[in-house]
C-alpha cells in the first residue's frame, strides 16, 4: 500500500518521480483497512525537504500510511513559506486529543542551547508526556533524540570540540533486534551535529539498549522500551546532497566548517557524493513501521492502554 499525503504537498512530485506510490485521499477512503497514522513533528528549518525525506522512507513499505504534519503551537518558522504551513501543518494543540500509531520528532538547529533555553521547550516536554498516552511508538531524530532522553531519563548532552560531520561506519550491536532485522554488521550513516550523548550516562538505566554505535562518531541508535521510543542521534534520513548543501552553506557564510569526512570522492567538494546509506535507511524505517503495525491496537482509541501481546493485525477490516 502507498503513503497517503495531501494532494498538493510539494513532496508529492518528488516522490512520484522516484517511483514511490502515492495514494489520493479518495482512493484511501475506498479501502477497507485502517491506515497507520504517523505524525511528523517537524522542527527542522527546511521543512519541505524534511517532509520529503521522511515521506520517502515511510512510503516505501507495503502498508498504507497516513502522514500528519505537526508543528509547535504558535511557533512561526523562518525558512518555510507561511502559506505552506497554513495549508499542510496542524498545531500540536489541535491534534493533542487524537491518537497516533507513530510519531517522528525531527532534529532542530538549537543543539548548542541548553534544553531549558529553547523557546518551545515547555511545549515539547508536554508533547513527550503526551506520547505516553496518545502515541504507540515514537522515533526521535538527532536533537529530538537527545531531548527525549533528557526529558525522560535525565541523560545530558555534551558539546563537541568540533562538529561531527561526515559519513561514518557504524556497528550493529544486536543483530537479533527486530529493529535491525536484515542489517549488515557494519554500515554507513551521515552525521551532522555539534553535541553528543555518552555511554557512561547510560549506566544503571533500565530498559535502554544501545543498538548502533560508531568508533568515530559515538552512539547512534538507542531503544527506550519503557517509553516506547527509538532515539537516533544521526541523520540516516538525509538525501545524497544534504551534507554538501550544509558544507557549502556554511562556507559561503564564512562559518568555520571542515570538509565532511568520508563523503566527497577523494575529498573533492566539487565531485558529486555517493550515497552509501540509502538501503539501510529504508530498512530501518521499514522495520520500525512493521513493528508498529504488528503491535499497535486496531482500535486507535486503545493506544496508551495496556495492550495484548499479539493484537489484531492492522489489515483486518473493522467489524
Amino acid at each position: 500500500m502507498p503513503i497517503r499525503i495531501p494532494n498538493d504537498l510539494p513532496a508529492r512530485t518528488t516522490l512520484e518521480r522516484e517511483g514511490v506510490m502515492i495514494m489520493t485521499e479518495a482512493t484511501a477512503a475506498r479501502q477497507d483497512i485502517r491506515p497507520l497514522r504517523i505524525g511528523l513533528l517537524n522542527l527542522m528549518p527546511n521543512k519541505i525537504r524534511t517532509e520529503t525525506q521522511f515521506a520517502r522512507l515511510i512510503g516505501a513499505t507495503p502498508l498504507q500510511v497516513e502522514l500528519v504534519l505537526i508543528k509547535i503551537t504558535k511557533h512561526t518558522p523562518k525558512n518555510t513559506p507561511a502559506d505552506h504551513m497554513i495549508a499542510f501543518y496542524r498545531d500540536w494543540e489541535a491534534v493533542r486529543q487524537e491518537k497516533f500509531d507513530g510519531l517522528i520528532v525531527t532534529g532542530a538547529p538549537v543543539e548548542l542551547l541548553e534544553f531549558e533555553d529553547v523557546t518551545y521547550w515547555d511545549e515539547l516536554r508536554r508533547i513527550y508526556d503526551w506520547t505516553q498516552s496518545h502515541v504507540h511508538s515514537t522515533f526521535n531524530i538527532c536533537w529530538g533524540a537527545q531531548a527525549g532522553l533528557y526529558h525522560f531519563r535525565g541523560i545530558p548532552k555534551y558539546a563537541l570540540p568540533a562538529k561531527a560531520f561526515g559519513v561514518f561506519r557504524h556497528r550493529n550491536l544486536n543483530p537479533s533486534s527486530p529493529i535491525l532485522r536484515g542489517f549488515s554488521d557494519d554500515f554507513s550513516i551521515p552525521v551532522s551535529r555539534w553535541t553528543e550523548v555518552r555511554r557512561a550516562d547510560f549506566a544503571g538505566q533500565r530498559d535502554l539498549e544501545i543498538l548502533m554505535e560508531s568508533d568515530e562518531a559515538g552512539l547512534c541508535l538507542v531503544e527506550d522500551r519503557a517509553h516506547r521510543s527509538l532515539n537516533m542521534f544521526n541523520h540516516i534520513e538525509y538525501d545524497t546532497s544534504t551534507l554538501a548543501e550544509e558544507y557549502w552553506r556554511d562556507t559561503k557564510a564564512g562559518k568555520p566548517i571542515a570538509l565532511p569526512r568520508n563523503y566527497f570522492p577523494e575529498d573533492n567538494p566539487n565531485a558529486p557524493p555517493e550515497n552509501r546509506w540509502r538501503s539501510h535507511a529504508h530498512l530501518l524505517f521499514g522495520n520500525w513501521i512493521n513493528e508498529v503495525y504488528q503491535s499497535t491496537p486496531f482500535d486507535l482509541r486503545a493506544i496508551g492502554r495496556e495492550t495484548q501481546s499479539r493484537p489484531e493485525r492492522m489489515a483486518m477490516p473493522a467489524s
